[in-house]
């Protein structure tokens, strides 16, 4: 699968519900590993079951980190992961363990291996009067500006891109620089990605959506619509990362009395295989040197890939 070269790391990333999780905690105990979180909705403690959280007793069985350290109330950006991850890294190696990354969000990935631009904080007064004007004026309003102040961000962008917009738009208010300046630059990769393997788990697309469509049913049993209902009652700005998880919108909706269950349920289904599209086709193209594996010989290739 890969050479022999020694390896620090294990990197294991694939779409919703492939079965990344259960690799990750077969490898730990077999491996002496502990896994470390790279999912970006996994981050937030309020939705511990809507986004497939190890369970409590699957953390007690080896240690796992960055999962539920966020409140939903945050923007947790990328930046933050990867300093988060860096020393998440360093920490376990210290302890003589190994660590496994896993998740489904690609842009953690590539920064964690290829660096990202490191933009200054945004204070927060600029952050609350975009997110002002955005409900107030809309979208276009925004993109409008950005194509005055930044063009050549703003190009990259399609124009109802809500989330890029409006924090290419802060960044230029908050520092007077292009984002486009910014990613010229930049923090360093945190790991080599010749020290890891890399595997994108792939898995027929037709059991794929059987998994994704029985997990929400699961989902649905374990709870989930109360987790939701105890988000929407905080009132949080709909723009957060958090109340657009895979689900909430459309729970929310029900609950606001807008669509029965049913709908909202296979729309929330329908969005999530539609987005697991998404992310083969991004890392297909932004990670082009990862291996793809089938999730039930990856234990053995990644082993193999280990020397162990």
């Amino acid at each position: 699968m890969t050479d022999r070269a020694a390896k620090r790391a294990v990197l294991i990333a694939g779409p919703t519900a492939s079965g990344k999780s259960a690799l990750a905690l077969t490898l730990a105990e077999a491996l002496g590993g502990t896994i470390i979180n790279a999912d970006a909705m996994q981050v937030y403690r309020d939705l511990r079951v809507l986004t497939a959280r190890p369970s409590p007793a699957e953390e007690a069985r080896v240690p796992h980190l960055l999962y539920g350290h966020v409140d939903a109330a945050e923007n947790y950006s990328v930046g933050r992961w990867c300093v988060d991850a860096g020393a998440a890294l360093s920490a376990v190696e210290r302890g003589g363990r190994l660590p496994i990354l896993t998740g489904g969000t690609g842009l953690y990935f590539k920064a964690l291996t290829r660096g990202l631009a490191a933009v200054p904080p945004i204070p927060a007064q600029i952050r609350a009067a975009v997110r002002a004007r955005l409900e107030r004026e809309g979208i276009a309003a925004l993109y409008a500006e950005l194509s005055e102040r930044d063009g050549a961000t703003a190009r990259r962008l399609m124009p109802g891109d809500r989330a890029r917009i409006t924090r290419a738009l802060e960044v230029v208010l908050a520092t007077g620089r292009s984002l486009t300046d910014w990613h010229r630059e930049g923090m360093t990769p945190a790991l080599d990605p010749q020290l890891a393997v890399k595997v994108f788990l792939d898995v027929d697309r037709a059991e794929l959506y059987r998994r994704i469509d029985a997990r929400f049913d699961a989902m649905l049993c374990a709870g989930a619509l109360d987790e939701v209902r105890a988000l929407a009652s905080r009132r949080l700005d709909p723009a957060l990362p958090a109340m657009k998880a895979h689900g909430v919108p459309w729970l929310i909706r029900h609950l606001n009395g807008e669509i029965d269950l049913a709908a909202a349920v296979e729309a929330a289904k329908r969005d999530t295989r539609r987005y697991t599209k998404r992310q083969a086709t991004w890392f297909r193209h932004q990670l082009p040197d990862w291996t793809w594996i089938a999730p039930e010989t990856a234990p053995r290739e990644i082993r193999g890939a280990l020397g162990r």
